[in-house]
């Protein structure tokens, strides 16, 4: 019962937060890519953005039932928007450069898709989902 303790919250170690190079097109004022910065999100606030990407669809050929269906554009979009710390990506100014309302409109924007793509994919390993099974149960056995 003694390693109970190890799952306090003032125990776990903090997720921290990464600095990535989304495009080379943005510099600083020393001419370097400018880095941006992206946290993990709690599961509660995933959950809440899942949600918000998924629609009830009525099953074909059977009256009255449905089915859930998630937007995973969507929610990839608002993930990395969620996730992302640095630039800030809900501010006025930013997003009226661009002409653009909404954080996750804006980073589709700024990014050429190639760009965004990768970015997606960072924000993904950033929040844990990089990780697959096998190497799960490896770290475990060591």
């Amino acid at each position: 019962m003694g390693e109970l303790s190890c799952f306090l919250a003032q125990n776990a170690v903090k997720a921290e937060n990464e600095m990535y190079v989304a495009s080379r097109r943005f510099l600083g004022t020393d001419q370097k890519p400018m880095k941006w910065e992206i946290q993990a999100i709690p599961s509660t606030e995933d959950e809440a953005l899942r949600k918000e990407c998924t629609k009830r669809v009525p099953v074909a050929g059977k009256r009255g039932q449905y089915s859930q269906e998630t937007d995973y554009n969507l929610y990839l979009g608002k993930l990395a928007a969620q996730s992302t710390v640095f630039p800030d990506l809900k501010d006025k100014e930013l997003q009226d450069s661009y002409g653009v309302m909404g954080d996750d409109k804006l980073l589709k924007t700024m990014l050429t898709a190639g760009e965004y793509a990768n970015y997606l994919e960072k924000v993904q390993e950033v929040n844990g989902f990089d990780i697959s099974m096998n190497e799960l149960v490896e770290e475990v056995k060591n």
